[in-house]
């Protein structure tokens, strides 16, 4: 059954004068399907090749808040906890983002009718963000594009919203993590795409993962990371992919590997555990 959505993009102006802007996200509402959903480009490279003096730290940071506070408003439409339901994405982003004169804008917004509120969120965001990244002549994903696979699926079971960057701090080290959840001990959802463009490449970055898990075992705070994974698609890089996983399980510290393919097992049981333990513990 088809309803109606409004959605808006979300610009980076680096010039209001000249009207120069890169497109960094999307954000969509359907009103009748209690859906609410926003992704945000949190890399910033193509930013820095245009524009020299753009503070991509802390753009990351703000794409990150932005995302959480649409994840809120999502799971309070869908807990009904909304007195009153907004009347357009706008009235929802500007509450988020408020209209000013920084370099972040939304734009005049659109909509139409669609079947599948979380479909047509994604095919926006290829369209209108994504398809503007520079590829590479290989196909490759980094990790942000392994998240929105695990992203896809915790949003049906509607938890997003309880998750929150987190940093381990060690004698040596400290590492930020976007997605954490504290239980006792702060779980730390880490997506690791191994989908690159070579052998090297995939073993390189096992060995930093195994780098900054050891340098980060002696923190004070208990945690367990969990190694969400992008499995590599060319067939011939599955050896590569196969010792890769081997160097990972030599991280010193509490850890689970969990694939696309179990993404959706994997949001269930996050579910059931977090319905458990209503408030951080």
């Amino acid at each position: 059954m088809k309803t109606t959505f409004t959605y808006t993009v979300l610009r980076y102006v680096h010039d209001i004068a000249t009207g120069e802007f890169v497109n960094m996200g999307v954000a969509l509402y359907a009103p009748e399907a209690k859906y609410v959903s926003a992704i945000c480009n949190s890399r910033y490279g193509r930013l820095s090749k245009m524009f020299l003096e753009v503070n991509g730290e802390n753009l990351r940071s703000l794409m990150r808040y932005i995302q959480a506070r649409f994840e809120e408003h999502a799971a309070k439409l869908s807990s009904e906890l909304a007195l009153e339901k907004p009347k357009s994405v706008m009235e929802i982003a500007v509450s988020i983002l408020p209209r000013d004169d920084s370099s972040l804008q939304w734009s005049v917004p659109n909509g139409g009718f669609t079947e599948d509120p979380a479909a047509t969120l994604e095919q926006l965001y290829i369209r209108l963000v994504e398809r503007y990244e520079q590829r590479a002549q290989l196909p490759s994903r980094n990790d942000d594009e392994v998240w929105r696979t695990y992203r896809k699926a915790l949003e049906t079971k509607q938890v997003l919203a309880r998750l929150q960057p987190k940093r381990i701090v060690a004698k040596d080290y400290d590492h930020e993590f976007d997605h954490a959840w504290k239980n006792g001990v702060w779980n730390l959802f880490q997506p690791v795409s191994m989908d690159l463009l070579d052998a090297d490449s995939i073993l390189d970055k096992a060995n930093r993962w195994l780098g900054r898990a050891t340098n980060l075992k002696d923190s004070d705070e208990k945690f367990r990371l969990w190694m969400l994974i992008g499995e590599p698609r060319i067939e011939k890089l599955k050896p590569a992919y196969g010792k890769a996983l081997n160097i990972l399980n030599k991280m010193p510290v509490q850890k689970d590997f969990v694939t696309e393919q179990e993404a959706q097992k994997f949001s269930e049981q996050l579910a059931d555990e977090m319905a458990k333990h209503p408030a951080a513990s």
